[in-house]
């Protein structure tokens, strides 16, 4: 048999292989997590109504630019306006220099006490729209509805405006 020569093996390295400070992709995630359900569970989740903040000023850009279908029609040009929330009575509507205006405004309370917590809430938010008028609506025949939470406004085409295209014959010179 041969002689069997054993050597530390050795690493020289500047940085160890694996520091357990260095490593940690998840850590942030799991803080989190932790978090949420510790507050979930306490007291204290339902008396802080200034925690959501950064989500109420989400809400609020989204009632700062509602979402609004335009579409065509042989006789009319439609403005659908999804404002869920929103009453008849704070929705407006003004025809001025060639143009459409929607305008409205939400306004929210929420009162709410029961033992041991006592919640106040207030949201409040306005938006508006305006629209160029397309050529060849007629003004004064122009209507608003107000459903479910949708708007429509319905902009009549002129006599005019709603006869089909002509075609001009191209003749060689």
């Amino acid at each position: 048999m041969a002689n069997e020569t054993k050597l530390p093996v050795t690493r020289k390295t500047t940085e160890p292989a694996f520091t357990p400070e260095a490593w940690r992709p998840f850590e942030s995630l799991r803080r989190e997590v932790d978090r949420l359900f510790e507050d979930f569970g306490s007291e204290d989740f339902w008396r802080r109504p200034f925690r959501s903040l950064a989500d109420f000023e989400k809400a609020q850009k989204l009632v700062a630019r509602p979402a609004v279908d335009v579409t065509e029609t042989d006789k009319a040009f439609e403005i659908a306006a999804e404002l869920p929330g929103l009453e008849e009575k704070n929705i407006e509507v003004n025809l001025a220099n060639g143009g459409l205006t929607i305008k409205g405004e939400k306004k929210e309370e929420k009162e709410e006490t029961k033992k041991g917590y006592y919640v106040s809430e207030r949201h409040y938010g306005s938006f508006e729209r305006y629209f160029d008028l397309p050529d060849g609506v007629d003004a004064d025949k122009i209507e608003a509805s107000f459903k479910n939470g949708v708007l429509k406004v319905t902009l009549p085409k002129t006599a005019e405006a709603q006869k089909p295209a002509k075609k001009i014959e191209v003749k060689a010179a």
